[in-house]
């Protein structure tokens, strides 16, 4: 069955200009915002003065009541407003929540829509229209929170019932107001509801009312007293009249938020009439409503009047996401993109000559571990190939600032690990700059994606050279040396930190196939090369019996099979695993073994507690502590198995070297591993699982002519990594990346 392919170039190209036109509308839009907006303060002192000039001193006048516009523009300001202009009210007033919230942009959108009506309006201060910083935009719009005036025969007071801190003073100006002989009427205006309306609310999503409070008591007593003439609430999506001590408590929700459209919850605005005396307070229910669809799209259009006008910042990252989706669209859809390397390239220039080479490493010897020896080996076999090479490494003590013309020491200091060997290097230094300008290196092959590697990468770009990174070690199995917390440094920091420095140099060097799997799954771009780590391969063949004899002798092995395995001490090599391993061996076979495992770091001392404390360890594994490098050849040759159950390898060198010592190995599936290790044929391999790991070792422990079999398998394959093709390989892929970068460069 065939699958359709819905992302086409057509289409992407289709994205790419639409992308292109709503970045040129919105562009449009908001230069159009900027000049029909016009700025509006202290609106309320404007419209008293229009409602004065309407009504003049007549007895008479006629004015609407809305609660709860909510910003509603295809209700409100649609079909309420046209209502409105067409009846005989001479002003409106809002009793509350007349934005949808308090922000900047609803106030503008509220006197957009309220632009429309023919009459001069007041607002009352709600909750809505306090909401957020809607307190500054209110006052800095229309006014203070509560006041009053006089038009005709009435006197109009709106409270705000938003701020308890402010009730004892209104209470105290209230009474000033309403013990004013003059006006015939008090109109009172207070959003939140003194009493509760006598039906019940449809939806209860409100604020409760002011019963029960002292504020609200001593403004019953105080309408009472004054014979007010009707107080008008809002804050509930209904209409609703109650009496209570000759006083009229007015609620009114209907002009433009949610309602039911019942008999209870509807549209409406409430009509009020005064002649002299005599005031008729009526509600004008009105038959409209909204589509969901069309209420659902006017919030949509408001959300984006209110992003492109008010909110600057939003509007600017909107635009700046939209531009970079465009950008990334074209280059995407328009740009041509080849996908392998560049077999044209010419590496002549930079193959048939010797080339100076810079190598930066945050550990080197006399520290021991694969990096090391590692970085030791290519430099001798670049030497030995004619190329110059300067390594940059941390200062040791008892090293000086170079060790010949080859290594130039930085000055360093002791960590807080355990190893007294470990160092780390000073990356502010005038030593690095200064031997790198000195040393005037065309290719920086740097080994560590961090700390003296930062420093590298800043000095190649200095300096205009192509930096090149080995990718040695899988950095998540390192989080407990790193003070973050664990699962943060494992599944984030680490890969980042790895992707960010790979795709920051020119070529990047992996020891295996899974480890380039890996830095593409993680989203390295860099050009990568796919080179393992060269053994001197015919040094760790070569047999000295005398010494293998003597190293029996000290152990006190006797005639019986040697495991080894060679590994720093620390955690993230997996040591207990193997301990776990030789306990259930010694269970399950009566053949007499040892184990030497070769290393020293910060776990030795838990390590050989937990040796000393198991009767089926002590007396047959040794931790031997650190071995000097040219006497490693001996420990492997002693050995009839090597053992290893490391996961947090790239390659695994101490495996080739073993193999080119004549040993079959039994190790653990990880990455690395997999590409070094052919189980049954110079080895298994398994999952890590202590049973199955074991039974593959007894196996081996038990079967001299598999043994035997499997080790020659293991030579032979261990000879395709001598020290010479790895340099001359190494070499080739400098030659590749020097090209590939001057040619960019040109």
């Amino acid at each position: 069955m065939k699958v359709r392919r819905w992302i086409t170039p057509g289409r992407l190209k289709l994205v790419f200009w639409l992308n292109l036109a709503l970045i040129a509308w919105l562009v449009g839009y908001r230069s159009y915002l900027a000049f029909i907006e016009q700025e509006f303060t202290s609106l309320h002192a404007e419209q008293i003065s229009r409602i004065r000039d309407t009504v003049g001193a007549d007895d008479t006048m006629r004015f609407a009541v809305v609660g709860n516009i909510k910003n509603s523009v295809g209700l409100f300001e649609r079909q309420m407003i046209p209502m409105l202009n067409a009846s005989e009210a001479e002003f409106l007033i809002s009793a509350g929540n007349a934005v949808g919230s308090g922000g900047e942009d609803k106030y503008r959108a509220l006197h957009r829509s309220l632009g429309n009506l023919a009459m001069p309006y007041l607002l009352t201060v709600g909750n809505d229209e306090a909401g957020g910083l809607g307190r500054i935009h209110f006052y800095d719009h229309y006014g203070p929170y509560f006041h009053a005036f006089r038009a005709g025969n009435g006197q109009f007071i709106f409270l705000d019932s938003t701020d308890p801190d402010s009730y004892a003073y209104q209470l105290m100006w209230l009474e000033a107001r309403l013990s004013d002989p003059g006006p015939t009427h008090h109109f009172v205006f207070v959003s939140r509801p003194v009493l509760p309306p006598s039906k019940e609310p449809p939806l209860k999503l409100v604020r409760e009312d002011l019963r029960g409070t002292r504020f609200g008591e001593r403004l019953q007593a105080l309408f009472r007293t004054h014979g007010v003439t009707a107080v008008f609430s809002s804050e509930r999506s209904l209409f609703d009249r109650r009496e209570v001590d000759g006083v009229p408590y007015i609620v009114t929700g209907g002009a433009g938020g949610l309602v039911l459209n019942d008999d209870t919850s509807y549209y409406h605005y409430v009509d009020v009439a005064v002649e002299g005396e005599a005031v008729r307070i009526g509600v004008e229910r009105l038959d409209i409503g909204q589509h969901p669809v069309g209420k659902t799209l006017e919030s949509l259009w408001l959300f984006v009047h209110s992003l492109f006008y008010v909110g600057r910042l939003n509007f600017l990252l909107l635009l700046s996401a939209l531009v970079v989706v465009g950008i990334k669209l074209y280059t995407s859809i328009f740009v041509e993109r080849d996908y392998y390397r560049n077999f044209d390239l010419d590496i002549t220039p930079y193959r048939d000559r010797p080339l100076r080479v810079a190598m930066v490493t945050n550990n080197y010897l006399p520290f021991i571990g694969g990096v090391p020896l590692s970085i030791d080996r290519l430099r001798r076999g670049l030497r030995a190939l004619g190329h110059r090479v300067l390594v940059l490494a941390p200062r040791y003590p008892g090293s000086g600032e170079s060790d010949g013309d080859d290594v130039r020491r930085v000055p360093s200091t002791p960590t807080l690990s355990r190893r007294n060997d470990f160092r780390l290097a000073n990356v502010l230094s005038p030593v690095i700059g200064r031997s790198l300008r000195d040393f005037e290196p065309e290719v920086i092959h740097i080994h560590h994606p961090f700390w003296l590697g930062w420093a590298a990468l800043i000095h190649a770009r200095r300096l205009g050279v192509p930096a090149v990174f080995t990718y040695h070690t899988r950095l998540e199995h390192y989080a407990h040396y790193v003070p973050l917390p664990g699962p943060l440094f494992r599944n984030l920091v680490s890969h980042s930190l790895v992707r960010r420095f790979a795709n920051q140099c020119a070529g990047v060097i992996v020891p295996t196939a899974s480890a380039e799997e890996y830095l593409r799954l993680i989203g390295v771009q860099t050009d990568t090369f796919v080179q393992p780590t060269g053994i001197d391969y015919e040094r760790f063949r070569h047999r000295d019996e005398d010494a293998i004899a003597a190293l029996r002798e000290r152990f006190a092995l006797g005639d019986g099979p040697v495991l080894v395995s060679v590994s720093r001490l620390s955690q993230e090599k997996n040591i207990d695993f193997i301990l776990d391993g030789l306990t259930e061996l010694g269970r399950q076979t009566e053949t007499p073994f040892h184990c030497l495992i070769i290393g020293d770091g910060d776990e030795r001392e838990r390590l050989q507690a937990r040796i000393d404390d198991e009767p089926a360890l002590a007396g047959r594994v040794h931790l031997t502590g650190s071995v000097a490098p040219d006497d490693m050849v001996h420990y492997y040759q002693l050995g009839d198995v090597f053992l290893f159950a490391s996961r947090s390898e790239t390659q695994g060198m101490v495996i080739l070297e073993a193999m080119a010592a004549h040993l079959p190995v039994v190790t653990v599936r990880s990455s690395g591993i997999d590409d070094v290790v052919q189980d049954g044929v110079n080895g298994y391999k398994t999952p890590c699982q202590v049973a199955q790991w074991t039974e593959r070792l007894r196996l081996l422990l038990e079967d001299d002519a598999l043994r035997k079999e499997m080790a020659d398998a293991a030579q032979r394959f261990a000879a395709d990594f001598a020290i010479e093709r790895f340099a001359g390989d190494v070499a080739e892929i400098y030659a590749q990346v020097l090209a590939a970068y001057h040619q960019r460069r040109s």
